[in-house]
């Protein structure tokens, strides 16, 4: 039952919302509750499950919490960034193999790559290596996907790779660590004409307000389809790689919306048993400045001319645009190919900034249907003013656990669907 309606929801920011979503547990990560876009769960082997977050900015690395019993989330392990001019933006996990991406302030600056972790004794992680991808032009990995133990798919730069304009900076990267002590790339792309040297003019930008970067942000591969790579490229739209040969990957689809809309496409998540895509952007300005950021549904059975069908609906922006911070889309549940992860074709979950963690009914993709909210108050101190969910992950429990940009920490939710 909601506690404050929807349609009237901006009388005071610290009201929290919700409709058919429970709070089990929420915790503020001893003071350190500014988190970033990794999310992911081990089953330890003394089996326990740990949830690990990635940090939005220093001073902290990453965060492990036991999460075994959802409603009494126990803190296991927090580690330090080695400077403040780094972030670890991102994580994943497979097995007890963990990767960490590590992107800098400035090009240049080190450490800019990612780590190899050993955690399979969680509240003591034991680096295994380190893959450089600092260099004159690089601020190292924004966003990494590492769900098969043996690959990494990244948004990075390169110390080799020089674009045209610095907001260009990171391309897609495939690096194998199938021994993990000794990380090798196997293969690269980016969009022609972002780079110093291509053929192929420099693709037009975007106004300077929503002028975010022609540059790879999520890579995602899955299992139903290893020869696929679904990255939303950010100014680029979503772009499908065919990645069967990671030394000649070739375009198979590209969709954009921008212009007319203002850019940052985020997400691509394949729902493969209904030739559908789900693309999500990522709002970047505060007070809906870059509005609208949204969800789109897009039929894929022509996989080199998918078709948008329909937007997800979103709560009103006269309402949430006052609320403080960022108010639009940013990323969804994608569904890893893991054992402890919520996989569904037609439930789709994911974060809204001061929009809170929302909940779609699929089944008729002409039409998607909220189905569930929850957004929290506006944590201690924050400087937005209101919560700024930023990412989500749901288990095969159907357990929520959703983080805040600035200092919530982590919101353990129950879906009551």
């Amino acid at each position: 039952m909601s506690l404050l309606t929807p349609s009237h929801p901006a009388g005071r920011a610290d009201q929290t919302l919700a409709h058919n979503m429970t709070l089990l547990a929420h915790h503020e990560l001893a003071g350190f509750g500014g988190l970033g876009e990794g999310i992911a769960m081990q089953l330890a082997d003394d089996g326990r499950r740990i949830l690990w977050l990635a940090h939005e900015s220093a001073p902290k690395n990453f965060t492990g919490v036991d999460v075994t019993d959802p409603r009494a989330p126990r803190l296991v392990v927090q580690t330090e960034l080695p400077h403040m001019k780094v972030r670890s933006n991102s994580l994943d996990v497979s097995g007890n193999l963990m990767a960490v991406a590590y992107q800098v302030n400035q090009p240049g600056m080190q450490p800019a790559g990612f780590d190899l972790f050993d955690i399979s004794r969680p509240e003591e992680p034991r680096l295994v290596s380190h893959f450089d991808c600092s260099g004159p032009w690089s601020r190292g990995v924004h966003c990494l996907w590492f769900v098969d133990g043996k690959t990494v798919h990244m948004a990075s730069g390169a110390p080799d790779f020089q674009p045209h304009d610095p907001r260009d900076d990171q391309l897609y990267r495939i690096v194998d660590v199938s021994d993990p002590a000794r990380p090798v790339e196997a293969g690269r792309w980016w969009l022609p004409g972002t780079r110093v040297g291509d053929a192929a003019p420099p693709p037009p930008r975007l106004p300077a307000p929503f002028d975010r970067g022609f540059r790879a942000h999520n890579t995602n591969v899955y299992p139903q389809r290893p020869d696929r790579a679904y990255v939303g490229y950010i100014d680029g739209g979503a772009v499908v790689l065919d990645i069967s040969d990671v030394s000649d990957i070739r375009v198979v689809s590209h969709w954009n919306h921008s212009p007319p809309f203002n850019g940052f496409t985020h997400t691509v998540l394949p729902l493969f048993e209904r030739n559908l895509w789900v693309v999500t952007d990522e709002c970047v300005q505060d007070d809906g400045k870059d509005w609208p950021k949204l969800v789109w549904m897009l039929d894929a059975r022509s996989e080199a001319n998918p078709i948008p069908i329909s937007t997800f609906p979103m709560p009103p922006l006269e309402a949430f645009s006052r609320r403080g911070g960022r108010f639009g889309a940013h990323n969804v549940h994608e569904n890893l190919p893991l054992p402890m992860s919520f996989q569904s074709e037609t439930l789709i979950v994911g974060t809204f900034f001061n929009g809170g963690v929302r909940v779609y009914d699929t089944t008729d993709p002409y039409r998607v249907e909220e189905v569930a909210y929850y957004v929290p108050g506006a944590p201690r101190l924050s400087p937005a003013g209101s919560i700024q969910l930023n990412d989500v992950f749901v288990d095969e429990r159907r357990i929520v656990y959703t983080v805040d940009r600035f200092g919530g920490g982590l919101y353990i939710l129950e879906m009551n669907l």
